[in-house]
């Protein structure tokens, strides 16, 4: 429920503060009186006025604009703002946007609880608040698609329930008809290219590929041999000092084992020097280890020509197929396995016959959710037709009829149904489509009852009426007006109007 509404510099107000309590409230007076101010700028609060309408919005000659509301909580909205993550101290909800004109640019914020958040997410909170009618809206009911929507939101959480699984369904079923086209294209393709395919397939067999990083160790390995020599004198040359010593020098390890030795007998001496004795014990097993790792290394190092040239051989014949085909050699072995498949007696049908099987399981499961919704739209229609042609008929039309079409119509995420509202307000008038046969007046009694249905499905909304009653006078205004009334015995109503009071 709005419980308040506070406008600073809106259109023709400098500043105004409203409070409100449940019930019908009634907004008239004559054309440019500024009637219509207070639901353009709770329009404009849940992110309408974009461009050129925010601009007109705000009060001439001035920079700066705020409509603030705020708004009492309600289950669907707490169960929003839980979802969203805002932690609410108080009972109320507190929606702001300020607009700044700053070098001829204007700029706009919205805010909840003093938080900033995006139009989008305003977006998503309107329909949890507001539920606004305006003129022109009548349009509206001339479409489809609106229609569907119209009825699946009277439908209620039962036809919620139904919808979600509809949508995941489709998408599913999607995506394997998308597989199953290109695996279908492909095949074909292939088809067409058989005697090449398989002539690629016999190349790649032929280079017996196995291991993606072959080239690389190849190089690795030719590298060692082209510079074997090198390698075996420089590793004798540290084994030399390592273990041999040069020029009538100890080695290395007959220095670092005469100063373990040493270190043993000053440690006799003097018990403190025994961790500089142990490192000294430690680097010495460590040199000895580097020795016998070099020793090792030496020994696998090759000079042999016959081996270079065989791995010289492979090197160049991995690089020219990688350069036939564009591809490395990990794509290579990818391609190979693949064609190994589909070359294969009945490889590329038993692919296909696996998609068709996926595609024909998920359309069969998309089916039959729509199904499910389609019987629960059927149900929704007959009860949409019961109330509203008794909404309808103490608005002088006696004699109406209305009736919901559900015709068949291509899957989609909204299900199978073409939804289409059929309308007669005289006797021997055969149903057509409401649009189509419809006066303005009979369409703003229509559009009334119909917000009237959708009420009872969604209880917590405020619903606001611009001019609603356009298009009629006299008891049919009296009796537009006592609906409005009987629908705030149950709900906070709006209404701007004409008439007189």
């Amino acid at each position: 429920m709005l419980t308040g509404l506070r406008l600073e510099n809106i259109a023709l107000i400098e500043s105004l503060e409203l409070a409100f309590s449940g019930g019908f409230t009634v907004l008239t007076g004559e054309t440019g009186a500024g009637k219509s101010i207070l639901l353009d700028a709770l329009d404009a609060l849940l992110g309408g006025a974009q461009g050129a309408a925010g601009a007109r919005l705000l009060r001439q000659g001035q920079q700066r604009g705020r409509i603030e509301a705020s708004f009492s909580l309600t289950p669907p909205l707490q169960s929003w703002l839980e979802q969203q993550h805002f932690e609410l101290e108080e009972d109320d909800l507190l929606l702001s946007r300020e607009w700044r004109l700053q070098e001829e640019r204007l700029t706009s914020r919205h805010r909840l609880n003093g938080v900033v958040v995006s139009r989008a997410q305003v977006q998503e909170l309107r329909p949890l608040l507001l539920d606004l009618t305006v003129q022109g809206q009548t349009q509206q009911l001339g479409r489809p698609g609106q229609q569907r929507r119209w009825l699946d939101r009277f439908g209620g959480p039962e036809l919620a329930l139904a919808l979600g699984p509809v949508a995941v369904a489709y998408r599913h079923w999607k995506q394997a008809a998308a597989a199953l086209e290109t695996a279908r294209r492909d095949w074909q393709q292939l088809q067409q290219e058989r005697q090449q395919q398989e002539q690629l397939l016999l190349d790649l067999e032929a280079a017996q590929l196995d291991d993606p990083q072959e080239r690389l160790q190849l190089e690795t390995a030719q590298d060692r041999l082209v510079h074997g020599v090198r390698l075996q004198e420089g590793v004798m040359t540290l084994l030399g000092r390592l273990i041999e010593g040069a020029d009538q020098a100890p080695s290395a390890l007959d220095h670092l084992g005469a100063c373990e030795q040493e270190l043993q007998l000053l440690e006799a001496i003097d018990p403190s020097l025994l961790s500089l004795r142990q490192a000294c014990t430690d680097g010495l097993a460590q040199l000895q280890d580097l020795a016998r790792d070099l020793d090792r290394y030496g020994a696998s190092l090759e000079s042999d020509p016959e081996t270079l040239a065989s791995l010289q051989e492979r090197i160049a014949q991995l690089k020219t197929l990688e350069r036939r085909h564009g591809q490395g050699l990990g794509e290579l072995i990818v391609r190979r396995d693949e064609l190994r498949q589909l070359l294969a007696p009945g490889g590329g049908e038993a692919a296909l016959s696996e998609l068709e099987a996926q595609e024909q399981q998920s359309r069969l499961k998309r089916d039959r959710c729509n199904g499910q919704l389609s019987a629960a739209r059927r149900l929704a229609a007959t009860a949409l037709e019961g109330q509203l042609m008794e909404a309808l008929r103490p608005m002088g039309l006696a004699n109406v009829r209305f009736a919901v079409a559900t015709p068949a119509a291509a899957a989609s995420e909204e299900g199978a149904d073409g939804v289409q509202f059929l309308f007669s307000a005289n006797p021997g008038q055969p149903l057509a489509p409401l649009a189509e046969v419809a006066s303005g007046g009979e369409m703003s009694r229509f559009l009334l009852a119909l917000k009237t249905c959708l009420a009872a499905a969604d209880p917590h909304v405020t619903l606001l009426f611009d001019e609603i009653d356009s298009g009629v006078s006299g008891r049919v205004s009296g009796a537009m007006a006592a609906l409005l009334q009987k629908l705030a015995e149950r709900r906070q109503v709006f209404c701007v109007t004409h008439q007189p009071l």
